[in-house]
């Protein structure tokens, strides 16, 4: 069986390098019929963050990337890591080591090719052992031809055997070392298939090292190019990269990040939007792009307006979590899907639609505004380009007419409510149709643009219109143009 794993450090947030790693590992490991698992590798106590942890585990929840068996932390194994370090001192596999700091300072500052040949000073070593030093354990890596592997994704890579130091695997102080653990959990945890990062190929070696000294199965490795900005170049937040959750902050909906991320290192002709089936059902790990993929953005805000496009009026609700969206769904779930039909088509993200929900629901003069500013409820520009000297006074008595027309023509459906403003605003004379339409929307919406009208009138009902125009024109007759 195909086993995958994600193994992340609680060190700092989860971004989407990271989580693009776990999904091409979940998408190999459940095409395959296998299993994804969710190690947590925390033995660098000093850098790890509580906080960090529960930002992994809420991102995992929240991507509804499901993991098989209970979360692995390596922290509570210790003691299987000695214990392996011992059977590998016993076979003479390993040995220890007494470098002093001195020593060690030497190496690491002379990074040349006699560089893993002075850390075996210790590894047949028959002279007098130093009794001020306590020792580190060092595994006994080849001396001689290469170590090699076939990477999923890259092909054959190889490195000379006599430039893999006798790296340390255990610590002075008993502690593990990444390497070490690694190999030993990745052993132990049956994974068959290890996905990661490109900045992973230098550990490789080590790690063979470690699973052939221990008599262990290598996993077939495939290493993933890094994601950079369009100029090639790192990621950095001023490219707009966030951390998972505040994608989640931003509107962003995981479906969409899952899909935007698992297209930056993957192609299937010319489809963009994918849901889990259609990734599930396309993905191949050797088809994983040997390049590093360059991100833009405003494909990820793309993405996510076709995915909230797809989404089902229960599920809109449920993620925009509003009250005022409850009650409406209590007096009329017709209105309700109007609404929510109408705003999907216009937002990209959920924190936009939310704001435009809330702008339809709530009349502009009770929209929660700093009272000092409550002009800011209409549309100054509009207010002053549409309320001239010339046509303040038909567009006032137009607007007046049109709240006592509406009320006779009372619940009707949003396409009738259409046909009647459009009618209304056709039979005014002295004034065009379209500087009626844009005084109504400003009455009962307070801005330029926005949804249909019609949708408004059936959305909000006859008697909200009614009472928005009356607002509208009292604010009116106060209002002092500039």
């Amino acid at each position: 069986m195909i086993t995958t794993r994600f193994a992340p450090s609680p060190t700092g947030h989860l971004h989407i390098g990271g989580l693009r790693t776990a999904l091409y590992s979940y998408l190999h490991a459940r095409a395959n019929n296998g299993k994804f698992l969710l190690r947590i590798e925390d033995t660098d106590i000093k850098r790890n963050s509580k906080e960090a942890l529960h930002g992994i585990l809420e991102a995992f929840k929240w991507a509804n990337l499901e993991y098989d068996e209970p979360t692995l932390y390596q922290s509570k194994r210790t003691h299987i890591y000695q214990d392996y370090a011992k059977k590998l001192l016993e076979s003479n596999k390993a040995y220890y080591c007494y470098l002093s700091q001195e020593e060690l300072q030497t190496i690491r500052e002379n990074r040349n090719e006699n560089h893993a040949k002075l850390t075996r000073k210790y590894r047949d070593f028959k002279g007098e052992i130093p009794t001020n030093i306590k020792p580190s354990v060092r595994i006994k890596a080849p001396l001689q031809g290469e170590i090699s592997f076939i990477d999923g994704v890259r092909g054959k890579i190889s490195f000379k055997s006599s430039e893999i130091d006798d790296f340390v695997i255990l610590r002075s102080d008993g502690m593990p070392t990444y390497n070490f653990v690694v190999a030993i959990d990745d052993a132990l945890s049956g994974i068959t298939d290890l996905l990661r990062g490109d900045d992973h190929i230098s550990n490789t070696p080590k790690q063979i090292v470690v699973y052939e000294a221990l008599g262990f199965e290598i996993p077939k490795f495939y290493h993933i190019p890094m994601i950079c900005n369009e100029k090639g170049q790192k990621l950095s937040k001023r490219d707009g990269a966030l951390s998972v959750l505040e994608y989640r902050e931003a509107g962003i909906l995981p479906e969409a990040l899952l899909n935007f991320l698992f297209r930056l290192g993957y192609s299937h002709g010319d489809k963009e939007v994918f849901s889990m089936e259609e990734m599930l059902e396309c993905f191949h790990a050797e088809k994983i792009n040997n390049k590093a993929s360059a991100c833009n953005f405003s494909k990820l805000y793309w993405l996510n307006s076709e995915h909230i496009k797809s989404l089902d009026d229960e599920r809109l609700c449920e993620l925009l979590d509003l009250p005022e969206l409850q009650n409406l769904i209590k007096d009329s779930k017709s209105r309700t899907s109007i609404l929510l039909s109408e705003v999907k088509t216009r937002v990209n993200n959920l924190c936009d639609f939310k704001k435009d929900v809330l702008e339809i629901l709530y009349a502009p003069s009770n929209r929660d505004l700093d009272q000092d500013k409550k002009e800011s409820a209409y549309d100054k520009a509009m207010l002053d380009k549409l309320f001239t000297p010339q046509h303040k006074e038909i567009l006032t008595n137009s607007l007046t007419s049109f709240a006592k027309h509406i009320e006779s023509n009372a619940n009707n459906t949003k396409e009738n409510y259409k046909i009647l403003i459009n009618e209304f605003a056709k039979d005014l004379s002295n004034i065009k149709p379209s500087l009626f339409m844009q005084s109504l929307r400003l009455a009962l919406l307070g801005k330029k643009g926005g949804i249909d009208l019609g949708a408004c009138v059936f959305i909000i009902g006859y008697k909200e219109t009614q009472e928005r125009i009356e607002k509208f024109l009292d604010y009116l007759s106060r209002y002092k143009q500039a």
